[in-house]
């Protein structure tokens, strides 16, 4: 009976030295690292780490062993959270739905500002415990109630799941502020990459709730706002640059949203959505509304192929406000909190900040704008992990708060 076991215990490290070794033969085959990165041997590393994750997670899943996305969240999810005397924080349900309130100890003369904020991890990653570090800096950096929103997710949730969890439980803060010591003339709502997406899209489903305190501003950190055109400028240059390739993008999405893997392709092409539904919206989703200084690398002007029905009626849902709030009505846009708006250079979503960026504008929205020509999606995580942090990192945090205590 020990022989079994022993070779058993031989194979293990010889199994996952193979994964780790395939990972890294993956990202030199399929990765571009951009020459304005800074550190592109550490962001090397962190993605071959990724794909290496990535690749058991998939291996378990097939074995039947558990999901993929729930061994990542149990990966980070085990990393110990560190107390911060000056905070006081509680893990809360509204109803079904887990959040995290930060409030800080010390007294304060007048209510607070309050911040709700919706992390990102594309449907699949992130929770409370792997976002814990980041929203309590922003506690206590900008003097402000927090409140963290723990939605549910792949594999288990679909859409709507995300933006019903998230709806439920703003309203439910929003009418708790008094509280939780929180002036209602000073909420914030944040998010970063899909939390981004829940920030602009209950805004707009704010609009008109006379019966809610107003939204006092958004803040938007390379948000996904749309999912018609996966073509733009920034979908090509940066297709293949970590931490969010289009390739992991479009299979997150389509799981997200339930359609089937095999309708990449016609996602990928445009061809599941209408030309008149196009030409309905070409004049927001346009490259042309890019400006050139954006488009110098690695362009090629592109246009949908043949419209694919069954592709339309399989992935129609992908076209709904909910998921695409860009192409949001005028009369609603125009009546959006202000915003802040983060992107980087080296992003597939970077073109998607400015599609908003100039949507928002145009209807006379206030807009601030931050870009950073080194950053990348998912930098801002990084910001506290000290040796593997990037200068980018620590640059959008502090530019959150410094938005955010001017409010």
């Amino acid at each position: 009976m020990a022989v079994p076991w022993l070779v058993l215990l031989l194979a293990l490290p010889i199994f996952f030295l193979g994964v780790f070794v395939w990972a890294v033969f993956e990202h030199f085959l399929t990765t571009d690292i951009p020459a304005t990165l800074q550190h592109p041997a550490k962001l090397r590393f962190l993605h071959c780490i990724f794909l290496y994750l990535v690749t058991l997670g998939n291996i378990f899943e097939k074995l039947g062993i558990c999901s993929m996305p729930k061994f990542i969240r149990f990966l980070h999810d085990s990393v110990r959270i560190k107390k911060d005397p000056e905070l006081v924080v509680t893990d809360l349900r509204f109803g079904t739905i887990p959040v995290r309130l930060f409030q800080p100890k010390a007294a304060s003369s007048r209510p607070r500002r309050g911040i709700i904020f919706y992390h990102g991890g594309g449907t699949v990653f992130g929770s409370l415990d792997c976002y814990h570090s980041l929203c309590n800096y922003l506690a206590r950096e900008t003097d402000s109630v927090l409140l963290m929103i723990g939605y549910r997710k792949l594999p288990d949730h679909h859409y709507p799941a995300i933006f019903q969890d998230c709806m439920n439980a703003s309203i439910h803060f929003l009418k708790a502020l008094e509280t939780y010591g929180v002036d209602p003339s000073r909420v914030v709502v944040c998010g970063e990459s899909v939390g981004g997406a829940v920030v602009a899209a209950i805004t707009q489903a704010l609009v008109g709730r006379s019966d809610l305190p107003r939204i006092r501003a958004q803040v938007l950190i390379y948000p996904i706002v749309q999912a018609f055109c996966l073509q733009l400028p920034s979908f090509q240059q940066n297709q293949n640059v970590p931490l969010l390739s289009r390739k992991f993008m479009v299979i997150s999405l389509c799981n997200y949203l339930a359609i089937d893997l095999s309708w990449r392709d016609a996602i990928l092409n445009g061809t599941c959505v209408p030309p008149d539904v196009w030409r309905k919206y070409e004049k927001w989703l346009s490259p042309d509304n890019i400006p050139k200084k954006f488009k110098n690398r690695g362009y090629q002007p592109w246009s949908p192929g043949p419209f694919n029905e069954a592709a339309y009626l399989e992935a129609k849902h992908m076209l709904d406000v909910e998921n695409s709030p860009l192409i949001a009505d005028d009369e609603v846009i125009a009546q959006v909190p202000e915003a802040f708006l983060v992107s980087c250079e080296n992003d597939i979503l970077r073109d998607d900040s400015l599609l908003y960026k100039k949507r928002l504008e145009d209807q006379g929205v206030r807009v601030t704008w931050y870009h950073l020509e080194d950053g990348f999606h998912g930098s801002i995580f990084f910001f506290d992990k000290k040796a593997l942090s990037f200068p980018c990192s620590l640059k959008i945090v502090n530019a959150v708060v410094s938005y955010v205590k001017g409010i």
